[in-house]
């Protein structure tokens, strides 16, 4: 009997602690958690958030009739400096006027452990802003007081909204740790979502049935026999079934960046929603559900795109001149967009809805990526060119699963020619046409016709990158290396080194050069058609290097590429969930000619490798030569597409384990 009473006792306080260690209500903090220096599961954690939980559900009243009400409690344990960001917290909400959204935020507190005890500080109006983006969104954001390693903190938000076609997406998982994130969504009877789980982990699903109703007031004015009038009140309740559906997920992992990945967030577990009919009281069913073709043609028709795109008087002249003596397709649209970029600069804002108008952007020489674009498009036209704009989802705003307006948030400029189509982009000061910025390398676009069609845009690049790298180079008996590099880059290769040279002196540049190429010395430096933008990118150096050999026992031992040798494989993890994602094919090609010193001989060169990966997704080549003194190596790794699927990363990361280690075989020289 006493052994009965010791195990329900024990089975109790297990119940109550675990209770009590999971309480996710707000200012229910306790020290264990205080306490807790990393997290359990995750120890290079800088933050965890601790719960999440949301309820999305729809509030009646008869002045506005459903709208939507979304309600987040959050609570963060900050482990580490480098997670300070977390105890920010931003949430965007709309304005245009009939879907005016709102956003509240309460209960933000910062917790810590002070001598052993709970010290609290809220948040004061000080910190709590209230920015405005552009004409269409707004933002309100928290920074949290009070902040140190070891902190948590806790906040509330509410963001009511009339826009009940599209809840907001929810994310099951973050960049640091979730402990518990939980997802309640109310549906009343009248509304059916379209709805899509993404991700790797599925969270657990609960659906119950709920009876509700609404009460609707209504007044009637009677005039009786003797001409007075009366009004009579009454109010009804409507009875109706709530769809309650609960998502819960727990010890989600942080989503951890890995090399070439397009956006994360396309593989991360989350929620997304998009109303696909309603079917109120004595009415009949009315259906939302749509189609990519249906989506553009609506958004053509916005006052801030399609009247935007057909405005003219504002460019003309200044356009004939450009134009004057050009006959071609290729020579107009080379000498529009470089025009376009000249006379307008790009402020930054994405967007496919004009903000202040073309004719204030061309008059102003700024605008954001709609009125750059569409500009553009409207001079291509005038050039008598069949020129469209196409609508755009960046790497960052990720891909819609459902065919949606907030799915794009970028429009660039098309010229077809038959069954060619040639793309620009005239935000970008290095772009080229067909060679958009990187941003926008993100899958399908779609573009609109003027007569209302519209058709998917492969965005993807398939004319390889190149980079072709010239070395010629000496070695003299002490093992030092001298010798000079010509190094030229073609697009995607030329627009990224410009965009990144931009930010750089040229003495700081060739310093942060030297350094990370083994210290060598470069002098002699030159760059050519830095912005020639329709040239390569060339550069050339001479440069010397003490630290590019080894001598060990009379011989010397070199690696033919020198300091361009791949060392690591990026791909280290033993799986892979996400696709490899490079933006571009690509070939790197290295033509190499070393001389080896008087008195010398090769005691071992590198034999000859070609390397294929399924088919020819990716092609190596590798050919040594000695003629003479003259040792020649040709090197060539080719990736013939933009994405590689996670099926065959096994594949792709044994290529490169098996190029990096061929590359890094030594030449061996000798005294004769």
């Amino acid at each position: 009997m006493k052994n009965k009473f010791f195990v329900t006792t024990v089975l109790f306080f297990l119940i109550v602690f675990s209770s009590k260690a999971q309480d996710f209500r707000l200012g229910k903090v306790s020290v264990e958690e205080l306490k807790e220096k990393v997290h359990p599961k995750d120890s290079s954690a800088v933050a965890a958030i601790l719960f999440e939980k949301a309820q999305n559900k729809f509030v009646y009243t008869q002045e506005k009739g459903f709208e939507i009400e979304l309600v987040v409690r959050t609570r963060i344990k900050i482990y580490k400096k480098e997670g300070y960001d977390w105890a920010n917290k931003e949430v965007r909400y709309y304005l245009e006027s009939n879907l005016k959204e709102k956003v509240l935020f309460s209960e933000a507190v910062t917790y810590n452990l002070v001598d052993g005890k709970i010290e609290k500080t809220k948040l004061k109006s000080d910190g709590e802003f209230d920015e405005v983006i552009n004409k269409y969104w707004g933002q309100k954001k928290i920074t949290m007081p009070n902040v140190k390693e070891g902190s948590i903190i806790e906040y509330e938000y509410t963001l009511h909204s009339p826009n009940i076609g599209s809840p907001k997406d929810w994310y099951f998982q973050s960049d640091i740790p979730v402990n518990h994130s939980e997802y309640i969504n109310c549906v009343p009877e009248y509304f059916v979502f379209n709805t899509n789980v993404k991700g790797f982990i599925r969270p657990e699903i609960k659906i119950e049935k709920l009876n509700k109703s609404i009460k609707i007031d209504s007044k009637e004015r009677v005039v009786n026999r003797m001409g007075v009038t009366n009004t009579n009140y009454s109010s009804e309740d409507i009875a109706y079934v709530e769809t309650r559906t609960t998502y819960l997920a727990e010890n989600m992992p942080a989503i951890k960046e890995e090399e070439f990945v397009n956006n994360v967030r396309n593989y991360t577990t989350s929620l997304e929603q998009e109303l696909s009919m309603t079917n109120y009281p004595n009415s009949m069913p009315k259906t939302y559900s749509t189609d990519w073709a249906a989506v553009v043609r609506t958004i053509y028709e916005y006052e801030d795109f399609g009247p935007e795109l057909n405005k003219t008087g504002y460019f003309e002249d200044d356009l004939k001149v450009v134009l004057t003596g050009l006959n071609t397709q290729q020579q107009k649209i080379d000498a529009i967009l470089k025009f376009v970029k000249s006379a307008v600069k790009w402020n930054e804002y994405y967007g496919y809805s004009c903000n202040d108008g073309v004719r204030k952007a061309y008059k102003d020489k700024t605008g954001n990526i709609a009125e750059i674009n569409l500009m553009l498009t409207a001079m291509l036209r005038y050039a008598g060119l069949n020129a469209n704009p196409v609508l755009v989802s960046t790497r960052s705003n990720g891909i819609s699963f459902f065919p949606n307006r907030t799915a794009f948030n970028y429009v660039i400029a098309a010229v077809e020619n038959g069954d060619d189509m040639v793309l620009l982009d005239g935000s970008d000061i290095y772009s080229e046409p067909d060679v958009l910025p990187f941003r926008a390398l993100n899958w399908l676009g779609r573009l609109i016709r003027k007569d209302g069609t519209s058709a998917a845009v492969d965005l993807m690049p398939k004319k390889p990158s190149l980079e072709l790298n010239s070395m010629n180079y000496s070695i003299n008996d002490k093992g030092e290396v001298s010798g000079k590099l010509r190094s030229q880059k073609t697009t995607h290769n030329a627009m990224i080194f410009r965009d990144e040279m931009k930010g750089f002196k040229e003495d700081v540049y060739l310093e942060k050069l030297e350094n990370s190429n083994n210290k060598i010395e470069i002098n002699e430096y030159s760059l050519q058609n830095e912005k020639e933008i329709n040239l390569p990118v060339i550069e050339t150096y001479s440069f010397v290097g003490n630290n590019l050999s080894e001598s060990i026992g009379g011989k010397i031992y070199i690696n033919p590429l020198l300091f361009l040798t791949r060392k690591q494989n990026p791909f280290k993890q033993e799986n892979r969930e996400y696709p490899v994602d490079y933006g571009f094919p690509f070939q790197d090609k290295y033509a190499v000619n070393i001389q080896i010193p008087d008195g010398y001989q090769v005691e071992n060169l590198p034999q000859p490798m070609t390397l294929t990966m399924n088919g020819n997704v990716g092609v190596f080549r590798y050919l040594t030569k000695l003629v003479g003194n003259i040792v020649q190596v040709s090197v060539s790794n080719q990736i013939n597409s933009s994405t590689v699927l996670s099926e065959d990363y096994a594949a792709l990361k044994s290529y490169y384990q098996k190029m990096i280690e061929k590359q890094n075989e030594k030449i061996i020289i000798t005294k004769i």
